[in-house]
């Protein structure tokens, strides 16, 4: 047998093994798929159909606190100001004026531009979004919740008297 004859034969079989092997694996995802509907939606990181907030934003919170710098605790004063430092670092330069662009030639020779960034912008801003609704979440569950309490003291206190039979 010659060389080139070989190496063909062996790529060809290899091919074949790894066709077989992704066919395989494709028909067991189907049928895992098939098995548990929400297999996919766990895998990827989120929490199914029940994260309503998750799937409109299509950002999870923990991926909103990392695009902000910021942790689940921190107040959204400390998160406003991480999103407007972020906003204006990746939004395009002001148009310059003429005496502008020549006083900044005359200085900086080869200077490079602020880099700006559309998409790391509109993610900055998901974020904030995303943030916001979870915050609008919570202070709706605990303002129902605060509705939904009555005070001590009524618990606990007797009924009011029945009024006096009238008599006509």
């Amino acid at each position: 047998m010659s060389s080139p004859r070989v190496i063909v034969q062996v790529a060809i079989a290899g091919a074949q093994i790894l066709g077989k092997a992704f066919l395989a694996a494709g028909r067991q995802a189907v049928a895992n798929a098939k098995h548990r509907p929400g297999a996919a939606e766990e895998a990827a990181g989120v929490r199914g159909a029940a994260d309503s907030l998750t799937q409109t934003h299509k950002l999870t919170l923990d991926e909103a606190h990392l695009i902000l710098n910021a942790k689940r605790g921190d107040p959204l004063e400390q998160i406003l100001k991480n999103y407007e430092h972020l906003f204006k670092a990746n939004s395009p330069p002001e148009a310059p004026t003429a005496q502008a662009t020549a006083a900044a030639g005359a200085r900086r020779k080869g200077a490079t531009q602020r880099f700006h960034s559309h998409y790391i912008q509109s993610k900055v801003v998901r974020a904030k979004e995303r943030i916001e609704a979870e915050l609008e979440i919570q202070q709706e569950a605990e303002n129902a919740q605060r509705a939904g309490e009555q005070p001590a003291d009524s618990a606990n206190a007797p009924p009011p008297p029945n009024p006096p039979p009238s008599s006509s």
